[in-house]
């Protein structure tokens, strides 16, 4: 069985924000939140100064505790390691966002039009001619879900996720500076499996035993 994860680049990424924009328009994340976004840490003095630009999301952590910490059980955990919320089951409690480590789920506090004052014709659709994952609501928690509606297409139709632009998380193909891999960690001639082989990976907050899928070259 597959896990997918993701691996970011740090020395490549330039802070375009190209990932965030994509999220965003993607998966219709409700305004104010960000599924994807971008820290900003420099160090050095002037004129020996340097910055580093690190994308975050969801990690889709093998042990996530979101998922120990949400009492309705509305967070799981799929067959291919994909941390995604039930909004159905979501009651809005918020104890997953306490939970997490990363800050990286958001509560949707009311309905906001993507644009002021009109609907986009994606907003107008009716609920259930919406993928689930895009059935958001008032009152529940939102993150990333490692674009699932794509790998899962893929999959049913027989294709490698990962394989084109269709089949893979919609921040991966549009970075500019090609900072971001996706893959699946048990196929060792995967992307992902050879960067962490060969290269010097990272993955935030160990200390926690989360063991994020998310993971850093620098």
């Amino acid at each position: 069985m597959a896990r997918y994860a993701l691996v970011i680049d740090i020395a490549k990424c330039t802070g375009c924000r190209s990932c965030v924009a994509a999220c965003k328009l993607e998966n219709m994340v409700q305004k104010g939140n960000y599924w994807n976004f971008v820290l900003e840490y420099e160090e050095g003095e002037y004129p020996n100064v340097r910055r580093w630009f690190v994308p975050m999301n969801c990690m889709h952590c093998e042990n996530p505790p979101c998922m120990k910490a949400c009492p309705e059980g509305a967070i799981k955990k799929n067959e291919y390691g994909v941390v995604l919320i039930d909004y159905n089951k979501c009651k809005g409690r918020r104890y997953c966002i306490a939970a997490c480590p990363y800050g990286v789920i958001h509560y949707i506090s009311k309905e906001e039009t993507f644009y002021p004052g009109e609907k986009t014709p994606y907003e107008k659709l009716p609920s259930d001619a919406r993928h689930p994952l895009h059935r958001k609501k008032p009152g529940v928690a939102e993150k990333c879900t490692l674009c699932w509606h794509r790998i899962e297409k893929a999959l049913k139709e027989g294709k490698k996720p990962g394989s084109d632009y269709d089949s893979t998380p919609a921040c991966v193909p549009v970075c500019p500076a090609e900072a971001r891999y996706f893959g699946d960690l048990d196929d060792p001639e995967s992307i992902v499996s050879k960067l962490i082989k060969k290269r010097k990976v990272k993955v935030l907050k160990e200390e926690f035993g989360t063991k994020p899928k998310v993971y850093y070259l620098f």
